[in-house]
């Protein structure tokens, strides 16, 4: 991909319409506006920095550090390919303070891309990159490439770096997103929270679609209780296998929040140890020899939770081998 280091005039520049937040914020406005499109990139980036705060320091240092990198298409025009954030707060600037440097903005301008050259950037830029789009514009974006221009998905994986879970798991919460929480909120009439999608992305997990069947629930019932709030965080979503069994736990959770309900398992901890300063290795080991050693009694309790003990391990073991399993499979 050849590429050169240009300063170009701000006003020949375009915004990229692919940019899932940017395609987003078009397909609910038919007269889309330079302010509106700023609200649609006003979202936190991974390291918390805002649109605000991104603003004020290339505001203080006179320009920006990192050229955008910009596609100079066979019919003349120039395409934003990554740093749309960074050309919108310039053309911002250029119309509140027009006698500052805000006319014409570092670039990398590559030359008549093609579309798998634009998408190995964004997906390098966005979903692997130092850059990351928030997971719900990520999981749009991949499902754009999959599902609608029918990308193989091999493709898509290796420019992704071999993030294959990760992958299947955000066009599938995508999926879900579409078919039941969209027409849910547009029939109520209520907004879209981005922080919903990430519930979503917790259902994907084979433990958590088991214990809904299992439990005679249904997707739809998942979307219902996103909706009412039952389900308060995405973390939360790993503990429904064990609050959907627990009979107190359940009619809590479907009265009030997973949170609540999970008190109603009485687990506690002994607040006496303090293991917040043990790495990862100790903690590891100490488990690993302690289950080697329990008990015949002990382990029956626990995979019948036939006590208050054993159902308390049985929940936390649970919880713990969700959390393993995603981190094990985490770069496949």
């Amino acid at each position: 991909m050849k590429s050169t280091y240009q300063e170009l005039d701000i006003n020949v520049i375009e915004l990229d319409v692919e940019n899932p937040r940017i395609k987003m914020y078009l397909e609910q406005y038919n007269e889309p506006t330079a302010e509106g499109i700023a609200l649609a990139l006003n979202s936190s980036t991974s390291d918390g920095t805002t649109f605000n705060s991104l603003k004020e320091s290339i505001k203080v240092s006179k320009g920006i550090i990192h050229p955008i990198l910009v596609n100079h298409q066979a019919d003349g025009r120039y395409i934003v390919i990554e740093g749309n954030t960074r050309l919108q707060i310039y053309k911002d600037f250029q119309y509140s303070d027009p006698e500052g440097p805000w006319n014409t903005i570092r670039c990398i301008v590559y030359e008549n891309l093609s579309k798998d050259d634009i998408h190995s950037i964004r997906l390098q830029s966005h979903l692997v990159g130092p850059r990351d789009w928030d997971p719900y514009s990520k999981a749009k974006y991949l499902d754009q490439l999959s599902n609608v221009e029918r990308l193989p998905m091999e493709t898509i994986i290796s420019m992704c770096g071999g993030k294959k879970n990760e992958i299947i798991k955000l066009i599938n919460a995508y999926t879900d997103m579409t078919k039941y929480y969209f027409p849910k909120i547009n029939n109520i009439g209520i907004d879209f929270e981005h922080k919903d999608f990430s519930k979503y992305a917790e259902l994907q997990n084979q433990s958590i679609i088991q214990a809904l069947m299992t439990n005679g629930y249904t997707k739809e019932d998942f979307t219902n209780w996103v909706v009412n709030k039952n389900i308060d965080t995405a973390q939360n979503v790993r503990l429904l296998p064990q609050i959907l069994k627990d009979k107190s736990a359940k009619q809590e959770f479907l009265r009030s929040n997973i949170t609540s309900a999970f008190k109603k398992l009485n687990i506690t901890a002994n607040t006496n140890i303090d293991l917040s300063n043990a790495s990862f290795d100790e903690l590891c080991q100490t488990l690993s020899t302690k289950l080697k050693k329990i008990g015949y009694h002990e382990a029956i309790e626990i995979i019948h939770e036939s006590t208050e003990s054993g159902r308390n391990t049985h929940a936390l073991l649970s919880a713990l081998i969700a959390d393993i399993k995603d981190i094990l499979n985490y770069e496949e």
